[in-house]
């Protein structure tokens, strides 16, 4: 575990007038809400036992067992039109912590430079909380993904940089042992992992101070681990009709298993009442193992297609928040992504105002305090996802998405070809409603293109996969 120094109290004072944020007053670490997240790495959206929509009995999974996920939705709220910023996992992470879409951040895709971006600045949720009580610590622990040390974002303990290998994922290795199973007492470091955030909880329960959390497991990302405890469960029980691996299966309740065993520490040491708990994932799930581009009805069915398209396989997500005063049980339709958490998170913390235009997230704490009615206020309009380059296993063509209200449109930049889906009617996205609905085509279409210009978003071109050199050297913005 690494131990870095928060930053003093009068320094997050400075940065953040210098950035325009409006500091709340200190409050006591009596009623600071602590926060923990926990983040699945390519979990699709019914990809657990949880039925993240009530009116359709497929968004949970028709195979994996998930009941600890099942216990914190029962005493929670589920986000049934949750999104990652990403189809992929880099993005999606950054968002998070800095409120913004992969697009302004200019990150949107898996191993580009990023020295483009200020990982010095004063947003992020671990600098926020703080400026609004100093005595917040924050601690991230497995997967980051990100491309400085957690402290540079304000994190005073973490695991440091780390990324899928250090979760047991080897891209050398075979399509056979990566989609195979493999027995392990600690699958994709979840139980090790998981304890490294409950010495953090019981330090911070200890000291009666505030904190945020986030756990970054690796799993269920490939190769695909597990207890043989578990895998033995899954080889006994009948295969789902979408869901079908054993191995992927056992590898999702051992993450459950995780899960449980912190959320149970958090009752026992009596911070249930105090503390909000998010569950989420970076990306939807892969649709199919081992990954092909063709293919007829994947593991996110009924979302179509999976990770690395913007279709609503690849970013739908589920999205589970428990805490004070949230209604259990809920379920709220309304649209949310990762850039909403920062402003969340300081929202519920006690400052309401982030007078940050350059944010494209907004707080949905009137949401929770709502019953899950309501839509969340947002600086841009819209949902914003970026995926300009192409993947040799996707659908290979750079687009970009916009959702606004129920209407989704995708632009793929080669052709310049549009898609509008009503995704509240056709979560499939079978039905192109372009052609008879023109008007809406056109007003999402301008929506898409204003917002990419307005952050000069990269810009696809024949050849470009923003890769290996800066982001200015490829020269190409919106």
């Amino acid at each position: 575990m690494k131990i870095n120094h928060p930053l003093s109290f009068l320094t997050l004072i400075i940065l953040s007038v210098l950035y325009g944020c409006k500091l709340a007053p200190t409050k006591s670490n009596k009623t600071s809400p602590n926060f923990i997240i926990i983040l699945a790495d390519d979990q699709g959206w019914n990809g657990t036992s949880v039925q993240m929509m009530d009116d359709e009995i497929q968004s949970k999974s028709d195979y994996h067992q998930t009941p600890n996920i099942e216990a914190l939705a029962n005493r929670g709220m589920r986000f049934s039109s949750a999104y990652a910023s990403a189809p992929v996992c880099s993005p999606s992470r950054y968002s998070i912590q800095f409120g913004q879409t992969p697009a302004r951040l200019k990150m949107i895709r898996v191993g580009m430079n990023t020295k483009h971006i200020d990982h010095q600045t004063a947003l992020t949720i671990p600098k926020l909380l703080k400026s609004i009580d100093p005595n917040y610590t924050a601690a991230h622990f497995g997967k980051w993904g990100i491309d400085v040390e957690p402290s540079v974002l304000g994190y005073d303990y973490s695991d440091g940089i780390t990324g899928n290998k250090d979760g047991g994922f080897n891209y050398k290795s075979s399509r056979k042992i990566q989609w195979g199973n493999t027995i392990t007492e600690d699958p994709k470091k979840i139980f090790s992992t998981t304890q490294s955030a409950i010495d953090f909880i019981e330090s911070q329960a200890k000291s009666e101070t505030p904190f945020f959390l986030q756990v970054s497991h690796y799993a269920v990302h490939s190769d695909i681990m597990m207890r043989e405890e578990t895998l033995e469960k899954y080889k006994d029980i009948d295969k789902g009709r979408y869901q079908k691996h054993p191995g992927f299966a056992a590898m999702t309740e051992d993450l459950d298993s995780g899960v449980g065993l912190l959320l149970d520490r958090v009752k026992e040491l009596g911070l249930e009442s105090n503390t909000y708990i998010i569950y989420t994932s970076d990306n939807g799930a892969v649709p199919v193992m081992p990954p092909k581009q063709f293919y007829k009805q994947g593991s996110n069915f009924p979302l179509s297609r999976g990770k690395w398209d913007a279709m609503e396989g690849g970013i739908r997500v589920p999205f589970i928040v428990a805490g004070p005063e949230i209604m259990e049980g809920a379920e709220s339709t309304a649209p949310i992504t990762f850039s909403d958490l920062l402003p969340t998170m300081v929202d519920l913390a006690g400052n309401k105002k982030l007078n940050q235009t350059n944010l494209d997230g907004g707080s949905f704490k009137p949401l929770l305090a709502n019953d899950g009615k309501g839509l969340v206020k947002r600086f841009s309009e819209g949902l914003i996802f970026h995926v300009p380059y192409e993947n040799g296993i996707a659908i290979k063509r750079a687009h970009s998405a916009i959702i606004i209200d129920t209407y989704k449109l995708i632009k793929f930049h080669d052709t310049n070809e549009l898609l509008l889906f009503n995704i509240a009617q056709d979560l499939e996205e079978n039905n192109n409603l372009a052609a008879m609905f023109p008007e809406k085509l056109k007003e999402l279409e301008v929506a898409l293109d204003t917002y990419l210009h307005k952050v000069k978003a990269p810009k696809w071109q024949p050849g470009i996969n923003w890769k290996n050199k800066p982001i200015e050297k490829f020269n190409s913005y919106h």
